[in-house]
Protein backbone atom coordinates (compact mmCIF):
# COMPACT_ATOMS: atom_id res chain seq x y z
CA UNK A 1 0.00 0.00 0.00
CA UNK A 2 1.62 3.17 -0.94
CA UNK A 3 2.27 5.21 1.82
CA UNK A 4 -0.23 8.62 2.23
CA UNK A 5 1.20 12.02 2.73
CA UNK A 6 -0.50 13.76 5.60
CA UNK A 7 -2.92 16.44 4.72
CA UNK A 8 -1.67 19.89 4.63
CA UNK A 9 -3.73 22.92 5.52
CA UNK A 10 -3.33 26.98 4.90
CA UNK A 11 -2.82 28.12 8.15
CA UNK A 12 -1.17 31.90 7.81
CA UNK A 13 1.66 31.23 10.44
CA UNK A 14 4.73 30.43 9.39
CA UNK A 15 5.69 28.38 12.33
CA UNK A 16 5.50 24.61 11.89
CA UNK A 17 2.38 24.91 13.38
CA UNK A 18 -0.48 24.35 10.87
CA UNK A 19 -4.71 25.99 11.80
CA UNK A 20 -7.32 24.13 10.55
CA UNK A 21 -10.62 25.91 10.07
CA UNK A 22 -11.87 25.05 13.20
CA UNK A 23 -11.26 27.17 15.96
CA UNK A 24 -7.80 25.88 17.16
CA UNK A 25 -4.58 25.27 15.15
CA UNK A 26 -3.42 21.91 14.41
CA UNK A 27 -0.09 20.18 14.89
CA UNK A 28 2.26 18.85 12.57
CA UNK A 29 2.75 15.10 11.84
CA UNK A 30 6.17 15.56 12.75
CA UNK A 31 5.14 16.63 16.45
CA UNK A 32 2.39 14.08 16.27
CA UNK A 33 5.01 10.97 15.64
CA UNK A 34 7.25 10.60 18.83
CA UNK A 35 4.90 8.03 19.98
CA UNK A 36 5.18 5.57 16.39
CA UNK A 37 9.38 6.71 16.19
CA UNK A 38 9.84 5.68 20.09
CA UNK A 39 7.95 2.38 19.39
CA UNK A 40 9.51 1.68 15.99
CA UNK A 41 13.45 2.37 17.37
CA UNK A 42 13.66 5.06 15.81
CA UNK A 43 15.63 8.36 16.25
CA UNK A 44 14.02 11.61 17.34
CA UNK A 45 16.09 14.45 16.97
CA UNK A 46 14.55 17.51 16.81
CA UNK A 47 13.17 16.94 20.26
CA UNK A 48 12.73 21.07 20.43
CA UNK A 49 11.13 22.97 17.17
CA UNK A 50 10.30 26.46 17.55
CA UNK A 51 12.51 29.25 19.08
CA UNK A 52 15.90 28.47 20.73
CA UNK A 53 16.20 27.67 24.22
CA UNK A 54 17.64 30.80 25.37
CA UNK A 55 14.17 32.16 24.14
CA UNK A 56 12.52 30.69 26.86
CA UNK A 57 12.00 30.90 30.42
CA UNK A 58 13.63 28.78 33.30
CA UNK A 59 9.76 27.98 34.27
CA UNK A 60 9.00 27.47 30.40
CA UNK A 61 12.03 25.25 29.92
CA UNK A 62 10.69 22.97 32.88
CA UNK A 63 7.50 22.41 31.49
CA UNK A 64 8.93 21.83 27.81
CA UNK A 65 11.91 19.10 29.21
CA UNK A 66 8.92 17.57 31.18
CA UNK A 67 6.83 17.31 28.29
CA UNK A 68 10.04 15.97 26.53
CA UNK A 69 10.20 13.08 28.97
CA UNK A 70 6.64 12.35 29.19
CA UNK A 71 5.99 11.54 25.35
CA UNK A 72 9.19 9.93 24.80
CA UNK A 73 7.34 6.89 26.62
CA UNK A 74 5.33 4.26 25.19
CA UNK A 75 2.04 5.76 25.48
CA UNK A 76 -1.41 4.46 23.76
CA UNK A 77 -5.00 4.96 23.71
CA UNK A 78 -7.80 1.72 25.67
CA UNK A 79 -11.01 1.88 24.54
CA UNK A 80 -13.58 0.76 26.57
CA UNK A 81 -17.71 0.93 26.57
CA UNK A 82 -18.76 -0.38 30.16
CA UNK A 83 -22.07 0.81 29.15
CA UNK A 84 -25.41 1.92 27.48
CA UNK A 85 -28.57 3.78 28.25
CA UNK A 86 -31.82 4.14 25.75
CA UNK A 87 -33.49 7.59 25.47
CA UNK A 88 -36.72 7.64 24.80
CA UNK A 89 -38.01 11.32 22.81
CA UNK A 90 -41.17 12.59 21.70
CA UNK A 91 -40.84 11.33 18.20
CA UNK A 92 -37.62 9.13 18.58
CA UNK A 93 -35.82 6.64 20.51
CA UNK A 94 -31.77 5.48 20.60
CA UNK A 95 -29.33 3.96 22.38
CA UNK A 96 -26.25 6.20 23.55
CA UNK A 97 -22.94 4.65 24.04
CA UNK A 98 -20.59 5.53 26.96
CA UNK A 99 -16.83 5.72 25.84
CA UNK A 100 -14.29 5.31 27.92
CA UNK A 101 -10.47 6.85 27.37
CA UNK A 102 -8.26 5.42 29.30
CA UNK A 103 -4.24 6.28 28.40
CA UNK A 104 -1.70 3.33 28.94
CA UNK A 105 2.03 3.35 29.34
CA UNK A 106 1.70 5.18 32.71
CA UNK A 107 -0.93 5.78 35.59
CA UNK A 108 -3.97 7.15 34.27
CA UNK A 109 -5.84 7.85 37.44
CA UNK A 110 -8.78 10.37 35.88
CA UNK A 111 -11.75 8.70 34.33
CA UNK A 112 -13.00 10.32 31.36
CA UNK A 113 -16.04 9.71 28.94
CA UNK A 114 -18.41 10.56 26.42
CA UNK A 115 -21.33 9.50 25.11
CA UNK A 116 -22.22 8.72 21.57
CA UNK A 117 -24.66 7.65 18.67
CA UNK A 118 -24.35 4.82 16.32
CA UNK A 119 -25.30 7.70 13.96
CA UNK A 120 -22.14 9.38 15.20
CA UNK A 121 -19.86 6.14 14.16
CA UNK A 122 -21.62 6.19 10.96
CA UNK A 123 -20.57 9.91 10.67
CA UNK A 124 -17.26 9.82 11.84
CA UNK A 125 -17.09 6.40 9.61
CA UNK A 126 -17.97 8.11 6.31
CA UNK A 127 -15.67 10.99 7.19
CA UNK A 128 -12.69 8.93 7.61
CA UNK A 129 -13.29 7.25 4.29
CA UNK A 130 -13.05 10.07 2.50
CA UNK A 131 -9.67 10.55 3.15
CA UNK A 132 -8.11 7.23 4.42
CA UNK A 133 -10.06 4.67 1.82
CA UNK A 134 -6.81 2.69 1.51
CA UNK A 135 -5.89 2.28 5.23
CA UNK A 136 -9.50 1.60 6.21
CA UNK A 137 -9.64 -1.68 3.73
CA UNK A 138 -9.77 -3.88 6.50
CA UNK A 139 -11.94 -1.65 9.29
CA UNK A 140 -15.27 -2.28 9.02
CA UNK A 141 -17.88 -0.55 11.31
CA UNK A 142 -20.74 -2.78 12.36
CA UNK A 143 -23.50 -2.81 10.78
CA UNK A 144 -26.76 -1.01 10.95
CA UNK A 145 -29.43 -3.26 12.27
CA UNK A 146 -33.27 -2.86 11.05
CA UNK A 147 -35.01 -4.31 13.98
CA UNK A 148 -33.78 -5.67 17.63
CA UNK A 149 -31.40 -2.50 18.41
CA UNK A 150 -33.25 -2.17 21.82
CA UNK A 151 -33.14 -6.12 22.82
CA UNK A 152 -30.39 -6.15 25.86
CA UNK A 153 -27.99 -9.34 24.10
CA UNK A 154 -27.68 -6.97 20.86
CA UNK A 155 -26.79 -3.73 22.85
CA UNK A 156 -24.46 -5.53 24.58
CA UNK A 157 -22.98 -7.29 21.40
CA UNK A 158 -22.79 -3.44 19.39
CA UNK A 159 -20.95 -2.38 23.04
CA UNK A 160 -18.27 -5.00 22.26
CA UNK A 161 -18.53 -4.17 18.38
CA UNK A 162 -17.78 -0.33 18.83
CA UNK A 163 -15.17 -0.74 21.20
CA UNK A 164 -13.03 -3.06 18.88
CA UNK A 165 -13.78 -0.69 16.45
CA UNK A 166 -12.74 2.21 18.06
CA UNK A 167 -9.16 -0.03 18.69
CA UNK A 168 -8.84 -0.50 14.87
CA UNK A 169 -9.24 2.94 13.86
CA UNK A 170 -6.78 3.71 16.82
CA UNK A 171 -4.03 1.28 15.13
CA UNK A 172 -4.18 3.08 11.63
CA UNK A 173 -1.72 5.93 12.19
CA UNK A 174 -3.41 8.69 9.84
CA UNK A 175 -6.56 8.01 11.46
CA UNK A 176 -5.84 8.54 15.04
CA UNK A 177 -3.59 11.77 14.37
CA UNK A 178 -7.03 13.06 11.99
CA UNK A 179 -8.91 15.72 12.82
CA UNK A 180 -11.73 13.74 12.46
CA UNK A 181 -10.73 11.41 15.26
CA UNK A 182 -9.94 13.80 17.41
CA UNK A 183 -13.42 16.00 16.76
CA UNK A 184 -15.57 12.50 16.98
CA UNK A 185 -14.14 12.88 20.78
CA UNK A 186 -14.43 16.45 21.57
CA UNK A 187 -15.95 18.68 19.35
CA UNK A 188 -19.66 17.83 20.28
CA UNK A 189 -18.99 18.82 24.01
CA UNK A 190 -16.92 21.68 22.39
CA UNK A 191 -19.82 22.77 20.50
CA UNK A 192 -22.39 22.63 23.88
CA UNK A 193 -19.34 24.07 26.10
CA UNK A 194 -19.40 27.52 23.90
CA UNK A 195 -22.88 27.85 23.59
CA UNK A 196 -22.98 27.92 27.59
CA UNK A 197 -20.20 30.25 27.88
CA UNK A 198 -22.11 32.60 25.07
CA UNK A 199 -25.28 32.30 27.53
CA UNK A 200 -23.07 33.57 30.22
CA UNK A 201 -23.91 29.82 32.44
CA UNK A 202 -19.98 29.68 33.14
CA UNK A 203 -20.39 27.37 35.43
CA UNK A 204 -21.67 24.09 33.45
CA UNK A 205 -19.38 25.72 30.48
CA UNK A 206 -16.36 25.19 33.05
CA UNK A 207 -17.57 21.32 33.62
CA UNK A 208 -17.97 20.80 29.82
CA UNK A 209 -14.35 22.48 29.08
CA UNK A 210 -12.97 20.48 31.75
CA UNK A 211 -13.90 17.41 30.11
CA UNK A 212 -12.61 18.16 26.71
CA UNK A 213 -9.29 19.44 28.34
CA UNK A 214 -8.79 15.76 29.98
CA UNK A 215 -9.79 14.34 26.22
CA UNK A 216 -7.50 16.13 23.95
CA UNK A 217 -5.12 15.67 27.03
CA UNK A 218 -5.21 11.71 26.68
CA UNK A 219 -5.62 11.87 22.82
CA UNK A 220 -2.39 13.84 21.96
CA UNK A 221 -2.14 17.35 24.04
CA UNK A 222 0.91 15.77 26.16
CA UNK A 223 2.54 15.73 22.59
CA UNK A 224 0.76 18.92 20.49
CA UNK A 225 0.14 21.35 23.40
CA UNK A 226 -1.32 23.80 20.26
CA UNK A 227 -4.27 21.41 21.11
CA UNK A 228 -5.00 22.46 24.26
CA UNK A 229 -4.63 26.22 23.94
CA UNK A 230 -8.20 27.16 22.55
CA UNK A 231 -9.75 24.93 25.33
CA UNK A 232 -7.32 26.47 27.91
CA UNK A 233 -8.58 30.17 27.11
CA UNK A 234 -11.96 29.46 26.97
CA UNK A 235 -11.36 28.24 30.50
CA UNK A 236 -9.87 31.28 31.80
CA UNK A 237 -12.78 33.21 30.60
CA UNK A 238 -15.48 30.98 32.21
CA UNK A 239 -13.08 30.86 35.36
CA UNK A 240 -12.40 35.03 35.36
CA UNK A 241 -16.20 35.71 35.18
CA UNK A 242 -17.26 33.09 37.94
CA UNK A 243 -14.90 35.29 39.82
CA UNK A 244 -12.32 32.67 40.66
CA UNK A 245 -9.22 34.73 39.63
CA UNK A 246 -6.79 32.18 40.81
CA UNK A 247 -8.11 29.45 38.84
CA UNK A 248 -8.40 31.68 35.61
CA UNK A 249 -4.18 32.66 35.88
CA UNK A 250 -3.71 29.04 36.40
CA UNK A 251 -5.19 28.58 32.83
CA UNK A 252 -3.39 31.29 31.53
CA UNK A 253 -0.27 30.61 32.79
CA UNK A 254 -0.49 26.91 31.40
CA UNK A 255 -1.38 28.07 28.13
CA UNK A 256 0.85 31.27 27.66
CA UNK A 257 4.55 29.31 27.12
CA UNK A 258 2.67 27.44 23.83
CA UNK A 259 1.30 30.62 22.51
CA UNK A 260 4.75 32.01 22.97
CA UNK A 261 6.46 29.06 21.71
CA UNK A 262 4.51 28.19 18.55
CA UNK A 263 3.72 32.08 17.54
CA UNK A 264 0.07 31.62 17.93
CA UNK A 265 -0.81 35.38 17.29
CA UNK A 266 -4.23 35.62 17.34
CA UNK A 267 -4.28 34.66 21.33
CA UNK A 268 -1.10 36.47 22.31
CA UNK A 269 -2.11 39.73 22.62
CA UNK A 270 -5.56 38.74 24.08
CA UNK A 271 -4.31 36.23 26.58
CA UNK A 272 -1.47 38.59 27.85
CA UNK A 273 -4.26 41.15 28.25
CA UNK A 274 -6.27 38.82 30.32
CA UNK A 275 -3.06 38.08 32.45
CA UNK A 276 -1.68 41.52 33.35
CA UNK A 277 -5.69 42.30 34.53
CA UNK A 278 -5.81 38.87 36.69
CA UNK A 279 -2.23 39.55 37.54
CA UNK A 280 -3.11 42.73 39.31
CA UNK A 281 -6.07 41.63 40.74
CA UNK A 282 -4.44 38.62 42.29
CA UNK A 283 -1.15 41.04 42.97
CA UNK A 284 0.82 39.13 41.56
CA UNK A 285 4.19 40.69 39.98
CA UNK A 286 2.84 41.75 36.03
CA UNK A 287 5.69 44.00 35.08
CA UNK A 288 7.17 41.59 32.60
CA UNK A 289 4.24 40.60 31.21
CA UNK A 290 2.89 44.26 30.82
CA UNK A 291 6.21 44.70 28.47
CA UNK A 292 5.28 42.10 26.69
CA UNK A 293 1.84 43.36 25.52
CA UNK A 294 3.16 46.53 24.59
CA UNK A 295 5.44 44.92 22.64
CA UNK A 296 2.74 42.95 20.94
CA UNK A 297 0.19 45.51 20.69
CA UNK A 298 3.30 47.66 18.65
CA UNK A 299 3.70 45.08 16.74
CA UNK A 300 0.45 44.46 15.79
CA UNK A 301 -0.38 48.10 14.84
CA UNK A 302 -2.55 48.71 12.03
CA UNK A 303 -2.53 45.11 11.01
CA UNK A 304 -5.07 43.31 13.17
CA UNK A 305 -8.30 44.77 15.15
CA UNK A 306 -7.61 44.55 18.68
CA UNK A 307 -9.51 41.95 20.33
CA UNK A 308 -10.35 40.68 24.07
CA UNK A 309 -9.45 37.05 25.03
CA UNK A 310 -13.65 37.06 25.76
CA UNK A 311 -14.62 38.18 22.44
CA UNK A 312 -11.98 35.79 20.75
CA UNK A 313 -13.63 32.68 22.53
CA UNK A 314 -17.19 33.68 21.72
CA UNK A 315 -16.40 33.51 18.51
CA UNK A 316 -15.26 30.01 18.24
CA UNK A 317 -17.57 26.98 17.46
CA UNK A 318 -20.20 29.25 16.23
Amino acid sequence: MAERAVPQENTGINTGIQQSNGPYPEATAESLDLEDSHQQGACVYDLCPGPSSSCMTTKELQQHWGAVKHRLKPVKLLFEIPSARIIAQHLSKYVVYQIVLIRSGSYDSKRVSVERRYSDFVHLHQQLLEEFSEELEEVILPRKLLTGNFNPETIWERRLALRDYLAQLYAVRYVRHSRHFLDFFTEPEQRRAHGLLRAGQFGPAVALLETVLELQDKMGGWQSPVLLVPTLCALTVCQRDLEEPESAFTMGQRALPTVRRYGLKRYRGPLLEMMVDLGYQLGRPVAQLQEELVQVRDAERGLVSFRSLKELVVQEFT
